[in-house]
């Protein structure tokens, strides 16, 4: 197994092709995603030669699709031609046919032995299903033979729903483009297309009874440079798609039996629609097409008649170009300030006699209605809404699919009101979010940090949930949202090798699923993405290091790892390292200051440095205790994070920052002996649009015994200002020499976030990393 890895490592990692005549190529059934039973016989091959024919059932044009696109994928793999006719016997040939012994519409079944290759599904859709299996276990190698082993393969997928989200209103891709997307999801096992086509930033679909809708809305004068820096690039930007493109959408994914789902987002997330028709917004504009990224406050006025003829009206068109059984009507990020102070939406909420209570206000009380209004239409026409996890909020609408991704919570409150979800946790599965901690040679992204290891191991299944409630779980999608993704190859770099995490996530079993198993597994996939032309992200190929802060020896210990055991070699001194560099074979401890560096040394080639600076100060590697809990959700490796030498960057989901929430960093630190200190310094993190500010007040004290403290600093801060930039803050705090052994350590948080903030009462999250004394 080793040798075939590192034999597709350097396929994946070069893109290189071998040429030899008619060499034969060994199948590997160990694919993404992992079937849920192989059985391999004893003995016995059979060879994919030039005689070898694919059968398929006479006038069954999905069949002749299926047989076409194998024949398509066998020649990528071997550059042969394989020869396509109807039939139902297949002796030394692949069969491909449709049985009804099969209990899950999207099963099949492989079998390869001496009379050919037979591929059996419950539909047509499970036969495609199986074919992909066989593309992924046959070797990419030009002029080639494979060879099947013997085997029987029955498979079927765990969810029924298995998604990709992908956001073209902030950034507008080809009906190509969207083609090539499809094709990706297909060698996933994916099978609904979530498609984002209105929003603040651009309306991308004709709609024929609005068509300032595409005129207008679909064009934004110019767009901002970076974070909302406050800067733009002057430059005009648009783009939407016909109806008949649309359609030419919809059918290609239908071949490759992927559903497009489409999302009309409403009531908010409609300033685009606004700029068009202004007169469904609560003030009348004028309105821009936005170009800033974020939420805007200008909503549809949930009081105005006209507004609920407009959603009747763009959902008719919607349903008529999408024959989707599900239609997405967004329902999340609607800010209610202009509800609050319009007159016709206080004469509605009045009208239907709507009162606020502990649970909710007025006005979500109102944008129930509205999510109701739309739900009704649909169900009216057949069709069924989903909603994002905000329309909660107020009531949910009687038959509604829940799309949770503000975490699970929304989920998991959904299926005990027993209504279907789809999970697409941000905490898992936003592949806007970066996947390395190294964020300055990454493309900009909306920040976070989701590396592959993460990705994989998301159980969507929550444990809270009885099992009769775990049967409203029905499907796995992962969002690509688009602000800082303007182009196609970036989208794919942000998608790959995330996607063979998530697939494996919506098709195989739990108890199938391991990572490092899956990463044996994983080069074979990447050669396919090679031969396809996909830009793919190779952080799978870099070092990977654990650092760890021991305490009782004073040392940094780090333990380095590849994903083919390929050697690694490292400098401490900040230079690069080459292959005549040490090797680092066994665990490096480090006890000064240093620059860490290295390198995974193939001959396929060199893997991108790794780079980690490590700083000592008095308190690295010394004892600390939380005096008060670390908050779980960021609580990464614990209070440890703030003596073991590493800062974190701006990005405070990396792991090297730890939070408190509702309580205050509350530490003490034991410095071992008696040590003369003068000085405390630690550095925030503040994303304030993310709830998370800076320290409200410090205090330092010492102690000889660890009992009784005496304080030797303690100051208060000002609540931050709507104008205080987000980033890094270093808070130092120095006084007059003093011999100590214990440290503690309090940064009070923010226990009530100012009013100028949409969370304004709310408390903070304080993200804390390295604390150091000196």
């Amino acid at each position: 197994m080793k040798n075939l890895l590192k034999m597709a490592t350097a396929i994946a990692m070069t893109g290189w092709l071998c040429s030899c005549s008619g060499e034969k190529t060994a199948a590997n059934y160990q694919v993404i995603p992992i079937p849920q039973e192989i059985v391999m016989a004893a003995n016995g091959e059979f060879a994919l030669n030039n005689n070898v024919k694919i059968i398929y059932p006479e006038g069954n044009e999905a069949m002749q699709r299926n047989a076409q696109y194998l024949a398509g994928y066998l020649k990528k793999a071997t550059g042969k031609v394989y020869q396509i006719e109807t039939g139902t016997e297949g002796k030394g040939n692949i069969l491909l046919q449709v049985v009804s012994d099969v209990e899950k519409p999207e099963a099949y079944q492989l079998k390869v032995n001496a009379e050919g290759v037979v591929i059996s599904g419950a539909s047509e859709a499970g036969v495609f299903y199986g074919i992909q299996t066989l593309r992924k276990s046959i070797p990419v190698l030009e002029n080639s033979t494979p060879v099947l082993s013997y085997v029987e393969i029955s498979d079927a997928p765990r969810f029924d729903y298995r998604g990709a989200h992908f956001d073209v209103s902030r950034h507008f891709f080809t009906v190509e483009e969207v083609k090539s997307f499809i094709d990706m999801m297909a060698l996933h096992n994916m099978n609904r297309l979530h498609w984002h086509i209105t929003d603040d930033q651009g309306w991308r679909i004709e709609i024929k009874k609005y068509p300032l809708l595409t005129e207008i809305g679909s064009q934004r004068k110019e767009t901002v440079i970076g974070h909302n820096s406050g800067e733009y690039d002057g430059k005009p930007y648009g783009g939407f798609y016909t109806q008949e493109e649309a359609r030419e959408i919809v059918a290609y994914a239908a071949e490759r039996y992927i559903t497009v789902v489409p999302e009309i987002d409403l009531p908010g997330h409609m300033q685009a629609a606004l700029a068009a028709y202004p007169q469904l917004g609560c003030t009348g504009g004028p309105y821009d097409v936005w170009t800033i990224w974020g939420v805007s406050d200008n909503v549809l006025c949930a009081g105005n008649d006209s507004v609920l003829t407009f959603i009747d009206d763009v959902l008719a068109e919607i349903i008529d170009i999408f024959p989707s059984e599900y239609i997405h009507i967004g329902g999340d990020e609607c800010p209610k300030v202009k509800w609050k102070s319009c007159s016709k939406c206080q004469a509605r909420i009045k009208a239907l006699g709507i009162k606020s209570d502990d649970k909710h206000s007025k006005e979500e009380y109102l944008q129930s209605f509205i999510i109701n209004h739309g739900e009704k239409f649909l169900n009216a026409h057949g069709r069924q809404m989903i909603g994002w996890d905000e329309t909660l909020e107020g009531g949910l609408a009687p038959n509604a699919t829940v799309m949770s991704w503000r975490g699970e919570g929304g989920g998991i409150e959904a299926a005990k009101q027993h209504h279907d979800v789809i999970m697409t946790p941000n905490t898992y599965l936003y592949f806007d979010y970066y996947q390395t901690k190294d964020t300055e040679n990454e493309p900009m992204a909306i920040g976070g940090y989701l590396p592959l290891e993460r990705v994989y191991s998301y159980e969507p299944m929550p444990r809270s949930l009885t099992q009769e409630e775990q049967k409203y779980i029905v499907g796995v999608q992962a969002n690509h949202w688009t602000e800082y993704i303007p182009t196609f190859s970036q989208l794919q770099y942000m998608a790959l090798p995330r996607w063979a995490a998530l697939c494996e996530i919506q098709w195989s079993q739990a108890d199938k699923k391991d990572y490092q198993n899956f990463l044996t597994r994983l080069p074979q996939l990447i050669s396919l993405y090679q031969t396809e032309g996909y830009n793919y992200a190779k952080h799978v190929f870099d070092v990977t290091a654990d650092f760890q802060a021991n305490a009782e020896t004073g040392v940094v210990e780090v333990r380095m790892k590849t994903i083919d055991d390929a050697p690694i070699h490292y400098t401490l001194d900040g230079t690069e390292p080459t292959s005549a560099s040490p090797v680092a074979d066994s665990v490096l401890s480090i006890k000064e200051n240093c620059i860490l560096q290295a390198v995974a040394v193939r001959p396929s080639g060199n893997s991108r440095i790794f780079s980690e600076k490590v700083v000592f100060s008095k308190s690295t590697c010394k004892s600390i205790v939380a005096n008060q809990p670390v908050n779980k959700q960021y609580e990464f490796k614990g209070v440890s994070t703030l003596t073991d030498g590493l800062k974190g960057n701006g990005n405070y989901k990396t792991g090297r920052w730890i939070a408190f929430y509702r309580n205050d960093m509350d530490v003490t630190i034991d410095l071992q002996q008696p040590t003369e200190i003068s000085s405390v310094a630690f550095s925030t993190c503040v994303e304030k649009g993310d709830w998370v500010f800076d320290v409200r007040g410090i205090t330092i004290e010492v102690s000889d015994d660890g009992e009784n403290f005496t304080r030797v600093f303690s100051e208060e801060y000002p609540e931050m200002k709507e104008t205080d930039r987000n980033g890094l803050y270093e808070h130092k705090q120095t006084f007059a020499p003093v011999k100590t052994r214990y440290v503690h350590v309090l940064g009070l948080s923010e226990r009530s976030i100012p009013a100028w903030h949409g969370g304004k009462g709310n408390f903070g999250f304080l993200f804390v990393d390295e604390i150091v004394i000196e």
